[in-house]
């Protein structure tokens, strides 16, 4: 397996704009980012910048190798969001606080709960980010709705 070299991981970190790229929490808020094979590297995933994304430690950890998820509503199997290949407003949103992440899609709501992105303790923790001013992204990019 390829190493992620100094500088492929300053690219998907700059590209991601320092967010991870599935529950959008700052870098600066989580220390502990870490570069994900979107496809992953057991399944024939590439160390390539359009292979990999950013991705904070709780995200990244409960993706594993995963690639598909449940869809709590149709039950469904459905493929994970993918950030290389789908936008973030499209299949998740904000919810009016910017507390917790909502999925408007299948993919998003499959994803939401294979990656654990709403647990109670980040919930609680993205209050004081809100508070701070420091949450949820404001570039436009990632709507809320309520």
């Amino acid at each position: 397996m390829p190493s992620i070299s100094d500088a492929l991981r300053i690219q998907v970190t700059d590209r991601a704009i320092g967010l991870c790229e599935y529950c959008q929490t700052a870098q600066i808020i989580v220390v502990d980012m870490e570069v994900d094979h979107i496809i992953p590297q057991s399944v024939g995933g590439t160390t390539t910048l359009d292979s990999l994304c950013l991705a904070c430690r709780g995200c990244n950890s409960f993706k594993q190798d995963f690639q598909i998820g449940v869809d709590p509503i149709s039950k469904q199997e459905v493929a994970l969001f993918n950030p290389r290949v789908q936008t973030w407003g499209e299949h998740l949103a904000w919810n009016e606080t910017g507390t917790l992440i909502l999925g408007l899609t299948a993919t998003g709501r499959a994803t939401i709960e294979r990656l654990r992105m709403n647990p109670e303790g980040v919930v609680a923790a993205r209050r004081v980010w809100v508070q701070a001013g420091w949450h949820p992204p404001h570039s436009g990019q990632f709507p809320s709705i309520g």
